[in-house]
């Protein structure tokens, strides 16, 4: 049986963010994981995020910001959450798993906050914790039986054919445990903050032990005519000799008509990935050209399931859907 197409490994980072052009906006998110009674047992996710305009004179200032503290199980359930700002039916999330189902609870209680910032950030609780638990293959031998959560401890059943990555002969899926996260490629990256750039970020807190980082960057602004869109993404964590070794980076460019909100042009960068698999999904990505931004937390699903799509590269798609209402604060092109 012919196994998936390969690329040579995906090992190459974009470094820190770049400069903020003037008359944009830029989002900042981040979620770090660490488990102060070690692997196997519930572990905090510390969210945090910012809407920071930069005005084409003078300085940047920020529209929005948002945190959260979450508690999950090691199955990945929410045990306790607090956010910032506080929400009337936040507490309702508790109990609910991470995935479909805790987006569909996210968009059922607290629809009304679509397009912030704690919307984001809450959105992004299902891959962050998917991937949470893999910087603990580089801290001990063991992580995997104690670690019920984490896809590698899954049946190989249920992980074969949900990605480009994992489809049925892909070179990370083994015959006993699943998903080889062991052997996974992973590169070695610096820091996301721009030296020249202060402001760049929002506050990246130190991280030493094993902690990991999932970070999103979304910046647009307004050019030609369009809506200009340069977004990144990183999974990353700290290693036990004190360096940061990230498993995934994309970043994708991408042009949006800025009357209807339709995609218009899409690049899908696979910057780093873990498997020789992976990269294809990059191409496919193209698919979502033609479609509403406003949509994409749905209709990225339904373009890119299974094989056709990333799981981590459609996050990133789906958080564009944040676009449209971002850029209704920009300034016009002539301000």
């Amino acid at each position: 049986m012919n196994g998936p197409q390969q690329f040579p490994f995906a090992q190459r980072s974009a470094g820190y963010a770049p400069l903020r052009l003037p008359g944009s906006i830029r989002r900042t998110t981040s979620i770090d994981s660490h488990w102060p009674d070690g692997v196997g047992r519930p572990w905090e996710m510390t969210g945090k995020a910012r809407d920071l305009l930069t005005p084409t004179a003078g300085p940047p200032f920020e529209i929005a910001i948002a945190s959260f503290r979450l508690i999950a199980s090691p199955a990945r359930e929410i045990l306790e959450l607090e956010t910032s700002p506080v929400h009337p039916r936040g507490r309702e999330l508790v109990g609910t798993r991470a995935g479909g189902a805790s987006r569909m609870a996210l968009g059922e209680k607290l629809a009304d906050l679509r397009g912030t910032p704690l919307f984001q950030l809450l959105d992004d609780f299902a891959g962050a914790s998917l991937v949470a638990g893999w910087i603990w293959s580089r801290w001990t031998n063991d992580w995997l039986d104690r670690s019920p959560g984490v896809p590698s401890a899954q049946p190989r059943a249920r992980m074969v054919n949900i990605c480009t990555g994992f489809a049925e002969g892909a070179s990370s899926l083994t015959h006993s445990k699943g998903v080889d996260t062991v052997n996974a490629s992973s590169t070695v990256v610096d820091s996301l903050e721009n030296p020249d750039d202060p402001h760049g970020w929002h506050g990246l807190a130190p991280q030493q032990g094993p902690k990991m980082r999932r970070a999103r960057r979304i910046d647009l602004w307004r050019e030609d005519g369009v809506i200009k869109v340069d977004a990144g993404f990183q999974d990353s964590g700290s290693t036990p000799d004190g360096q940061r070794i990230a498993i995934h980076e994309y970043r994708v460019h991408a042009e949006v008509d800025p009357v209807s909100g339709v995609l218009i042009a899409l690049q899908a960068q696979p910057l780093i990935l873990p498997y020789r698999e992976c990269p294809g999904a990059s191409v496919k990505a193209t698919r979502m050209i033609g479609k509403r931004l406003a949509e994409f937390r749905s209709t990225v699903i339904e373009t890119l399931p299974s094989t056709l799509g990333c799981t981590h590269l459609n996050d990133v798609l789906r958080a564009m859907a944040d676009v449209p209402a971002l850029a209704r604060l920009l300034p016009s092109e002539h301000d």
